[in-house]
């Protein structure tokens, strides 16, 4: 019997994926506070999964992720997205490729 072990955040539907593939897994419930440790890890490695590839599909994953925290924080998306606009509406949004290179004061 080979185990390979993982100790990672995985999606919701993983476990059935891996029991239709008829394996075998286990599994445990974290609290809220570990599940929020293991959402950040699991950003950051979606992160670099996107900078080693650089394929857009892991902007889903990064967005999932980003969703999961939000959830796990009581914040609806639709909240999410009104102060995303918020921002974008004050300070604008990252489209135009400006590079800030200094500020000059008299």
């Amino acid at each position: 019997m080979k185990k390979i072990s993982y100790n990672k955040l995985v999606r919701d539907k993983i476990p059935e994926i891996i029991e239709a593939s008829g394996k075998k897994y286990t599994v445990e419930s974290m609290d809220k506070k570990e599940h929020l440790n293991y959402l950040i890890k699991k950003l950051q490695e979606e992160l670099n999964e996107y900078y080693e590839n650089n394929e857009i599909e892991e902007h889903a994953d990064l967005v999932e992720v980003i969703y999961g925290i939000l959830s796990l924080e009581g914040i609806s998306i639709k909240d999410f997205h009104s102060m995303r606009e918020k921002k974008n509406s004050e300070r604008g949004k990252f489209r135009k490729g400006l590079k800030l290179l200094e500020v000059i004061e008299d």
